[in-house]
């Protein structure tokens, strides 16, 4: 019998983590972040990380997976949580990351075998010296679908359509659509995303990077930077980090840079809901309709729990 999994997913600050240990309550169960941030160790305020009290309410796992200075991958995250998803009693894997969701449920392949090794190496030579942000670009430039669907961090993926396109003429995203949600039947997941007025979480986004100042976000980059970190690192290419670099260099002002963080937060959070959307294994929760409990009374009826 297949191991079954609750996943409780949507845009940034729609209220998942709050909703998500409601869930481990209720249930008994154990939580799987899905963030491809909160992976990262001493990134917590820009994160958003559950606290020390929230962790302290359930077990949460894949959380301060790696260092700053490391590199982590969809694959990566996939063969981390496999062995979480077998031996849990109905986890709960609760994040905004697509892509990590994709590599635990789907067959992520790109449905095209021949290979050329000397074009992966060309730009992973490109990553190294120039960043992933900068094959992303590459890659925006071919297949711009194919930019949407691959997060700017998933550079194997990235480096994979990218070759795929280089020796085929054909871009990535010209294979079917529902390819990209083909079942790997290891597990049975539950899929379920919360939604809200527009406006609404565009208020929730900007309240909660206020939060985040005043909790200390500047110190926070300010103590990775004093350990090292630099702005070429994947993980300070996330929203809040790499926004807050450019202050200390000089290059722009704190309120400049919080307004951006603002402004990319929303634009985020419409290319989350474009991807989920885009997943036809997803129930939608609308919270405008819906408060917590009554969200739950639904995930336990649709997921048989």
């Amino acid at each position: 019998m297949k191991n079954r999994i609750i996943v409780l997913c949507g845009p940034t600050a729609s209220g998942k983590s709050a909703a998500g240990l409601e869930l481990a309550d209720r249930f008994g169960s154990s939580i799987i972040c899905m963030d491809s941030m909160q992976i990262y160790k001493g990134m917590d305020i820009g994160t958003a990380k559950p606290s020390k009290e929230e962790q302290e309410r359930c077990a949460h796992y894949m959380l301060d997976v790696v260092s700053p200075f490391e590199n982590y991958s969809a694959a990566q995250y996939a063969a981390d949580a496999f062995p979480l998803l077998d031996s849990l009693s109905l986890p709960v894997m609760i994040g905004g990351t697509g892509l990590y969701l994709n590599a635990v449920s789907t067959d992520m392949e790109f449905g095209f075998d021949r290979g050329d090794e000397s074009v992966r190496t060309k730009y992973e030579q490109m990553a190294a010296e120039h960043g992933n942000g900068f094959v992303h670009s590459l890659l925006e430039q071919k297949d711009p679908a194919a930019a949407q669907k691959l997060h700017i961090n998933d550079l194997r993926r990235v480096i994979r359509a990218l070759e795929v396109f280089e020796l085929t003429g054909k871009p990535f995203s010209s294979q079917r659509a529902g390819d990209m949600y083909r079942s790997n039947n290891r597990y049975d997941f539950h899929i379920f995303a919360l939604s809200m007025d527009r406006e609404r979480l565009y208020h929730r986004i900007n309240i909660r990077v206020d939060e985040m100042m005043k909790n200390g976000l500047y110190e926070e980059v300010e103590g990775l930077r004093k350990e090292g970190v630099t702005a070429d690192l994947q993980s300070m290419q996330g929203i809040g980090y790499k926004e807050i670099l450019e202050v200390m260099d000089g290059r722009s002002s704190l309120d400049s840079a919080v307004d951006l963080i603002k402004q990319r937060s929303r634009n985020y959070a419409k290319r989350q809901l474009t991807w989920f959307r885009r997943d036809p294994r997803v129930n939608w929760l609308d919270m405008d309709q819906l408060n917590v409990s009554q969200a739950l009374d639904v995930i336990r009826e649709k997921a048989d729990i």
